[in-house]
């Protein structure tokens, strides 16, 4: 698929989607609760929270399924879920622990999150898995999960590079994982050893990077009434003792997306931009959420309110951003910081390079095909502003947020950006290419 997109700022009005990370661990708990959950999707009022669940009555429109949700879906399906879409939202029947399949094929696709959490998830449950990826997700990654589950008790193997298969149960012990890889490994756990018979406990080691993303887990497991207790560096897991160890609050709202929200966001930061994006929450736990901080840092102006946020261009600075914790923010910061005044220089960048692409290099690459200056130093960006872009074809390289940034650089250069690959943002936002035109754009897709 190519996506031409013309040059020319954004203005206008959106709505966020629900945002894939809470909607992941929603589906999971939901799908391993005693009881039916409602996931509504979208801008819903709080009102209808209060709704029973047999009230069927909900005509909320929603934005279709992201690729990677879509993943999880079929995953949680292969276990025994009974996931269906409703108007507003999704409906999930839980998956009978005492039916359980003894086999099982889950497709991943090239989902990350999917396979961090349903790996743990599957060998918890006992099932023999067969875990089916795509994309880079072969290549990228899975230690030290992978030792710690060998370690309680599975067999892990691949018969071919994109499959991993697992056997075994995983048994009620002390899980160590290191705190500066993957939080989704600490993640998946939290999920997972509430299933087991005994009691467990997850010891954290040294720093933590993402942490909003496991006070996410925290949060949803919370909902479900899973409270995990910590101990300094522990937590302490209750195992389950006879039954479902999730309890299903109902009907729960997904929250609103900040990593794909960044990108409009970005775009009214953009020279003569102005863009006000709704249903994001100010407080939530999604690390992405720094986008509001630093776009602030870099001279845009930013008002909210009532969970509404309002970005408008007014200068450029120079800053220094720290990547670490961030990682999915750094291409579309990086374009906005193209066309501002000094150099801007993104530090700790490294787990970029383990993403959909080499963030690092695709970022670099597709800017400076645009008529920017970035250049790649070890783990690092060094962006010098420039007035303005030329525009011209990039390739999406397969990922969806190398994709998104070339059409919010768009914004500020002289000639159409036309990008091939466009299909890619089908990974986390299917209607980017239409919403684009709410905002003033014109696009063309073939």
């Amino acid at each position: 698929m190519i996506a031409t997109v013309s040059p020319g700022t954004f203005s206008g009005k959106l709505p966020a989607i629900p945002s894939k990370s809470h909607l992941h661990r929603l589906l999971i708990c939901a799908a391993l609760a005693d009881k039916d959950t409602v996931l509504l999707l979208g801008s819903v009022a709080t009102e209808n929270l209060s709704k029973s669940v047999s009230d069927s009555d909900h005509r909320i429109a929603h934005p279709p399924l992201a690729n990677d949700i879509k993943a999880t879906i079929s995953c949680l399906s292969a276990l025994g879920a009974h996931i269906e879409h409703i108007p507003g939202g999704l409906a999930v029947r839980p998956l009978r622990l005492d039916k359980l399949p003894e086999t099982c094929i889950l497709p991943c696709m090239d989902s990350g999150s999917t396979f961090r959490f349903m790996l743990p998830l599957v060998c918890a449950l006992g099932v023999s898995g067969e875990f089916h990826l795509a994309g880079r997700l072969p290549e990228r990654p899975l230690a030290p999960l992978d030792t710690e589950l060998t370690r309680h008790g599975i067999e892990l193997w691949r018969p071919a590079p994109d499959i991993l298969c697992c056997r075994g149960k995983l048994h009620s012990a002390h899980y160590t994982l290191p705190g500066n890889v993957s939080s989704q490994y600490i993640s998946g756990l939290l999920m997972a050893l509430p299933l087991l018979d005994g009691d467990s406990v997850l010891h954290i080691e040294g720093d933590v990077e993402s942490e909003g993303y496991i006070d996410m887990t925290l949060k949803v497991n919370a909902t479900f009434a899973q409270h995990p207790k910590l101990d300094g560096s522990d937590y302490i897991i209750c195992g389950t003792h006879n039954g479902n160890p999730f309890v299903s609050p109902g009907r729960i709202n997904a929250e609103g997306d900040w990593s794909n929200g960044a990108f409009w966001l970005c775009a009214g930061a953009m020279p003569g931009g102005n863009v006000e994006l709704c249903g994001l929450n100010l407080d939530s736990t999604q690390g992405d959420r720094a986008v509001y901080e630093i776009l602030t840092q870099m001279g845009a102006r930013i008002s909210a309110e009532d969970n509404s946020i309002t970005v408008s261009s007014h200068k450029h600075n120079a800053v220094e951003i720290d990547a670490r914790a961030i990682p999915d923010l750094i291409p579309v910061l990086s374009a906005v910081a193209a066309v501002g005044e000094g150099i801007t220089i993104v530090r700790n960048a490294q787990r970029l390079r383990l993403k959909e692409s080499d963030r690092l290099m695709t970022t670099a690459q597709i800017l400076n095909t645009l008529g920017a200056k970035v250049t790649e130093i070890g783990d690092e960006l060094h962006i010098e502003g420039v007035p303005r872009l030329v525009g011209g074809t990039v390739d999406a390289h397969g990922d969806h947020r190398i994709a998104m940034t070339a059409a919010i650089a768009s914004a500020v250069c002289d000639s159409p950006v036309i990008i091939t690959g466009a299909e890619a943002v089908n990974k986390s936002y299917p209607q980017f290419w239409e919403k684009l035109s709410v905002l003033g754009k014109n696009v063309e897709v073939e």
